[in-house]
C-alpha cells in the first residue's frame, strides 16, 4: 500500500501532468500567433548582441511543430488509456501490480516442468539432491539472504538458520509453515509487571545466569522470584515455548543482543519482529525446495 494516501497527491500529480500538456499547447499557440516586428522591417526581432548578432523573426520549423503536436496528442491519449490523472484508472485498467502478477504467473508456468520431478521427493531427499540444492540456494540468495545473510547465519534481529535453535520449531513442516505464512514475534514491555527498575535488573541477571553468561550472582535469587512474570511465555525453567515463539533463555543465543543492558531494554520496551509471508510469491514446489534447503543448514 502506498504511503501517500491523502487525496491531495492524486490531484497534485494531475495538475502537473495536465498542466504541463496544456502549457505546451499554449506555448505552441503563442509562437504561431504572436509576431515581433522590428522598426526596420528587416525580418528581425530587434534584438541585437555585440552590434552584429541579430535575432531573426522566422517561424518555427515545421518538423519541430509537428513533433510538438505529436507529443501533446500522445500525452493526452496516454492519460486516457492508462492511469496518470488522479484517481482515473484509465480505459485499459492497467496497473503495475496486475502486470507483475501476470509476469510471475507466466514464469511459474514455464518452470513447472523443472519442479515436477521434485514433487514426490521428501525433504531429506531434496536436501541431498545436488540440483535441488542449487535451485534452493538461488531462491534463498534472491529472497532470504537480505535478512538472514548469504551464509544463513543471521544478524542482530535476524535468526541464524544454521544452528539447532528454532523459535517456532525446526521440523520441515514448521519451516514450511514459517515460509508460507511468515511470523510475527512479539514480546510486550513487562517492566511494570516485574516491579521497580531494581527488580528488572535482578531479572536480567537471573536470565543471564540461566545460560551461564556473566552476571551479578547477588541478584539471581531476587531475580528468580520476579521471573514468574516471564515464565508464562518462556517457561518456568526459561527454555522457551515454540508454540508462541518465546526463545530459549538457557542456550546463550541472543537474537536482539546479549548482556544485562540488552535484556533490561527488552523488558522495558518489549520487541516486535516480523518475517513476511512468502506463500503468495512462490509456488508450492518452490516452497518445498526452499524448505529442504533451509532445513539442510542445520541437518547436515
Amino acid at each position: 500500500m502506498s504511503d501517500f494516501t491523502s487525496s491531495f497527491w492524486p490531484m497534485f500529480i494531475t495538475v502537473i501532468a495536465v498542466g504541463g500538456i496544456l502549457g505546451c499547447g499554449l506555448l505552441l499557440w503563442l509562437t504561431s500567433t504572436i509576431k515581433v516586428e522590428s522598426s526596420d522591417g528587416d525580418n528581425t526581432s530587434g534584438h541585437v548582441w555585440d552590434e552584429n548578432i541579430r535575432e531573426m523573426n522566422n517561424p518555427l520549423p515545421r518538423w519541430w511543430v509537428g513533433m510538438f503536436i505529436i507529443t501533446i496528442v500522445f500525452a493526452l491519449a496516454y492519460l486516457f488509456l492508462y492511469p496518470g490523472a488522479g484517481s482515473f484508472a484509465g480505459k485499459f485498467g492497467w496497473t503495475s501490480a496486475n502486470q507483475y502478477d501476470d509476469e510471475v504467473a507466466t514464469a511459474n508456468k514455464a518452470l513447472e516442468p523443472l519442479y515436477a520431478k521434485y514433487a514426490a521427493m521428501t525433504t531429506e531427499e531434496l536436501a541431498k539432491n545436488a540440483d535441488a540444492k542449487i535451485i534452493g540456494e538461488r531462491l534463498f540468495l534472491n529472497n532470504c539472504a537480505q535478512c538472514h545473510g548469504s551464509d544463513a547465519k543471521g544478524n542482530l534481529g535476524f535468526p541464524n538458520l544454521t544452528d539447532s535453535d528454532w523459535l517456532h520449531g525446526g521440523s520441515p513442516e514448521k519451516i514450511q509453515e514459517t515460509i508460507v505464512n511468515g511470523r510475527v514475534g512479539m514480546m510486550p514491555p513487562i517492566a511494570a509487571a516485574v516491579g521497580t527498575a531494581d527488580d528488572v535488573k535482578n531479572v536480567a541477571n537471573y536470565v543471564l545466569s540461566l545460560s551461564g553468561s556473566m552476571h551479578d550472582a547477588g541478584r539471581v535469587a531476587a531475580g528468580k522470584e520476579k521471573f514468574a512474570v516471564c515464565a508464562a511465555c518462556h517457561g518456568a525453567e526459561g527454555k522457551g515455548n515454540p508454540d508462541v515463539g518465546a526463545p530459549n533463555l538457557t542456550d546463550n543465543i541472543w537474537l536482539h543482543g546479549a548482556g544485562e543492558a540488552a535484556i533490561i531494554k527488552r523488558v522495558n520496551e518489549g520487541k516486535v519482529n516480523q518475517m513476511p509471508a512468502w506463500g503468495s510469491k512462490f509456488t508450492p514446489e518452490q516452497i518445498k525446495v526452499l524448505t529442504a534447503y533451509v532445513w539442510g543448514f542445520s541437518n547436515k
